[in-house]
């Protein structure tokens, strides 16, 4: 696949169903981190936010949504079912993606680039 220039010619590559959810992914971000700017980041839509603040992609059986390393471990109590690395978690295509917990990791991100600005600025 060829490096996408912006969201809609990334998600405009999936199937339908595919699109939906990352569209209701994209919604959640824009919505819980507004001002954040969409980017292409490793080839996968991202966000950023004093920062980088969250990625996410799509894969033939899941969604892998990638809120850095902290964003796994602060929820890692939520993150039981679903496969889990380091920096990410598969949301599989066939189940609702937990939009709530998106939310939260999403806010938590926010929060975390907050401080670190906070934290320069001292």
């Amino acid at each position: 696949m060829e490096k996408p220039l912006n969201f809609e010619a990334y998600i405009s590559t999936f199937p339908e169903s595919t699109q939906q959810l990352l569209e209701q992914i994209r919604a959640v971000v824009m919505e819980t981190a507004p001002g954040a700017i969409e980017v292409i980041s490793y080839g996968m839509p991202g966000f950023k936010f004093h920062g980088m603040l969250v990625w996410f992609a799509a894969y033939s059986r899941h969604i892998g949504f990638y809120p850095t390393g902290s964003g796994i471990a602060a929820f890692k109590h939520e993150l039981t079912g679903y496969q889990v690395s380091k920096g990410t978690v598969q949301f599989p295509l066939d189940k609702p993606i937990p939009l709530d917990l998106v939310r939260k990791m999403v806010a938590y991100r926010v929060n975390e680039n907050l401080e670190k600005v906070k934290s320069k600025k001292k």
